[in-house]
């Protein structure tokens, strides 16, 4: 897991838990989103991104870089309306959920892949013996 994936992990579950308001979850989700290469973590924050374009649309914007290859993202200075908050929870609540249920079951398969060439082995090890 990256550091990024964990700094959001974590910004989601601080906003949730009331401990940081929407004002400074809204664009640090946004950097996270657009900025990351790694598609899993788009995903898992899609949800939040959604809610957040819907609220605050165009939330960030794409600007030329000095070196004129490729783009820069840049945050748009809006502030996220009270109406959507409550979407917002759900939406961060849900990504949150997602995180927790993909990290048990990558354990659970590696476990059960474990598991099942060790008992393979076992098996071919004793019949192999008869």
């Amino acid at each position: 897991m990256s550091s990024a994936s964990s700094a959001a992990r974590d910004l989601l579950a601080a906003y949730v838990a009331g401990r940081v308001p929407a004002v400074r979850l809204v664009p640090a989700i946004a950097v996270e989103y657009y900025r990351s290469p790694d598609a899993q973590h788009r995903a898992a924050l899609r949800p939040v991104m959604e809610v957040i374009e819907r609220a605050a649309p165009g939330v960030a914007r794409l600007a030329r870089t000095e070196s004129g290859a490729g783009f820069d993202i840049q945050l748009a200075e809006r502030p996220f309306p009270d109406t959507f908050e409550t979407s917002l929870k759900e939406a961060a609540a849900d990504a949150l959920a997602g995180w927790r249920t993909a990290g048990s079951a990558d354990a659970a398969g590696r476990e059960s892949g474990f598991w099942s060439r060790l008992i393979g082995r076992v098996r071919r090890l004793f019949s192999a013996s008869t």
